[in-house]
């Protein structure tokens, strides 16, 4: 399969499309056919610098957190997908979605791709609902029915933010959210 691959630390051109071995799912994975993958921040800091992904050379030579595809194979074990779905989801804090096909955990960051939403709009979705979510559960400890002021909502934080907030009830001053 083909993937893009890098195994040092640098600017853009350290990246190269390379031929590697395919993975195949162990009992409890799927193998995904990648058909889209989206650019997150943190992939180029983990391209370009040491620290996030290994000390003196990359840990993991496949960047990309968040894709979206199509189910080729399941392990024998898993029961949530089967073969044809389509799917998306989120490596994080793991790589690899830069490539043509991926190897995820059952129980991991993946779900059924809804069928009004695009590969590439589904790819995309997890960057800003992954982070908006932590934020409003965990940091902010917000429960159904509290108040909550969503301040410059207009990036993949902000947008998720709001639609999680809709979702888990809260009330979110002079500003009515539809229902998706």
């Amino acid at each position: 399969m083909k993937a893009i691959v890098y195994t040092e630390f640098g600017p853009p051109d350290v990246l190269q499309l390379k031929e590697v071995e395919k993975p195949s799912p162990n009992k409890s994975e799927v193998l995904i056919k990648i058909y889209a993958t989206a650019v997150a921040k943190e992939d180029p800091e983990m391209r370009a610098s040491p620290g996030l992904n290994g000390l003196r050379r990359p840990k993991r030579s496949i960047l990309g957190s968040y894709f979206a595809g199509e189910v080729e194979m399941v392990g024998n074990s898993t029961r949530q997908f089967r073969k044809g779905d389509q799917v998306f989801g989120s490596t994080f804090p793991g790589a690899g979605a830069y490539a043509e096909y991926l190897c995820m955990p059952e129980k991991g960051v993946l779900a059924a791709k809804p069928v009004n939403m695009t590969y590439e709009e589904a790819a995309a979705v997890p960057n800003g609902v992954l982070t908006a979510l932590p934020y409003l559960r965990n940091k902010g400890k917000i429960q159904g029915g509290d108040r909550v002021l969503i301040n410059g909502a207009s990036g993949a934080v902000g947008t998720a933010a709001i639609q999680l907030a809709n979702i888990m009830g809260l009330k979110l001053p002079g500003y009515a959210v539809p229902r998706i």
